[in-house]
């Protein structure tokens, strides 16, 4: 096993990518919604905590529907007079703006 950290925590985890039957990863039931999301994203290897974080957004998302309307907290939070969108909001937009978005839902990081 190599220890990696995760991309979106940076917590230490295991990988065991040469043998992907052995990695703890393969504990975890991804929903079809969090599969087609994590294709959109550029992360290597998540930790399981990430994965069960995404897989109950990707749910919760399911659960909303279709809405043009915005929502305080939820959406986007205020920072010293600054509209900054949250982890969330990013995922229901569906797609990464690679804008290097402090809260970027795909794993975009400008280098």
């Amino acid at each position: 096993m190599t220890a990696k950290f995760c991309p979106r925590c940076k917590n230490e985890l295991s990988c065991s990518s040469q043998d992907i039957s052995a990695c703890k990863c393969t504990s975890i039931k991804l929903s079809e919604n969090t599969k087609e999301f994590l294709q959109k994203t550029n992360y290597d290897c998540l930790c399981n905590s990430c994965l069960v974080d995404i897989n109950s957004k990707t749910a919760y998302i399911s659960e909303l529907g279709i809405s043009e309307e915005l929502k305080e907290d939820r959406d986007f939070y205020y920072e010293n007079g600054f509209v900054v969108f949250t982890e969330l909001y990013h995922m229901i937009k569906g797609k990464c703006c690679k804008s290097n978005c402090r809260h970027c839902a795909y794993g975009f990081k400008m280098r």
